[in-house]
């Protein structure tokens, strides 16, 4: 991409999609987003990102369009709207994380389209986002990712290339495996230590370079030491919708995650007792309730 080309549509601009559109903005690139919710609209536009009244609209005007999206619903509509928007050949390059099958759907709508799907789910959260902190797991056609890596580089700290189209998708099912478990394991962690006593602070600055320490705790135990959850850089609500995505992942392969099982419930009662809207460190609420540790609902 020279730079008459630095022009990239981003459709989707909830906490990943808008901490990417901001970077790029910042980065010098002319960025176009399009999203159904007015408030994020409204403050995308506030720092330089200009708003498309539409997707096909947002199509017709770049060549590189990034989606980043709730659901699998979400995305089949985005599909036909980029399909009936007649455009000549685009690059796509879905960021979400959903299901293969839901992934492949959508790169068969592309092409059937004209245009090149590629799957490139993101690791990190809405804060390392923010950070250019994240990684790209790209998949599909391998030019048209050599096309977009000065784009990922501007957004993230490293892209991986993984072969044919689906698996980023696979790479990112074994990441939120191990963020799932770290993200339970380190709320453990620091229940057992705020009940036996110690400061909550002085167990991030002991623990984090140590052995025990983890990037999930790193970002996540100061949360869980202040018991302030918001704003969220990955909604308990939205982590849901990606623990079923890995369970059905699992099972299709016959493994077995005794792990990340033991994980699930606790993420379920999280949801059970209204922390759907904050990030997913708040599962330490939840350890915290059933160990008998009253902190005080302090958000």
């Amino acid at each position: 991409m020279g730079s008459m080309d630095r022009a990239v549509g981003v459709i989707g601009l909830g906490i990943m999609g808008g901490a990417i559109a901001r970077n790029l903005r910042e980065r010098g690139w002319r960025v176009v987003g399009v999203d159904i919710d007015a408030t994020r609209r409204e403050a995308l536009a506030a720092d330089g990102v200009e708003i498309a009244q539409h997707v096909g609209g947002l199509a017709h005007a770049m060549p590189v369009i990034l989606t980043s999206l709730p659901s699998p619903k979400a995305l089949q509509s985005v599909a036909a709207e980029l399909a009936a928007a007649a455009v000549p050949k685009r690059i796509v390059v879905e960021l979400s994380t959903f299901a293969v099958d839901d992934k492949l759907a959508f790169a068969t709508a592309m092409e059937v389209a004209g245009h090149v799907p590629l799957d490139c789910p993101l690791s990190g959260t809405g804060a390392q986002a923010a950070l250019r902190d994240l990684v790209v797991y790209a998949s599909g056609d391998r030019a048209a990712v050599d096309t977009c890596m000065p784009l990922f580089a501007d957004f993230a700290k490293k892209t991986a290339f993984l072969g044919t189209f689906g698996n980023g998708s696979r790479m990112k099912f074994v990441a939120n495996l191990l963020v799932a478990i770290h993200n339970v394991a380190s709320a453990e962690a620091m229940v057992l230590a705020i009940r036996s006593g110690l400061d909550p602070k002085d167990v991030v600055e002991v623990i984090a370079p140590g052995a025990g320490g983890s990037r999930i705790f790193d970002l996540r135990a100061p949360m869980m030491a202040r018991d302030d959850y918001q704003p969220a850089t990955m909604r308990v609500a939205t982590w849901d919708k990606d623990m079923h995505v890995i369970d059905e992942f699992a099972r299709s392969l016959g493994v077995q995650t005794p792990c990340f099982d033991a994980s699930k419930p606790v993420y379920d009662e999280a949801m059970r007792m209204g922390l759907g809207d904050l990030d997913t460190a708040a599962v330490c609420r939840v350890i915290a309730a059933q160990s008998g540790l009253n902190r005080g609902d302090t958000n």
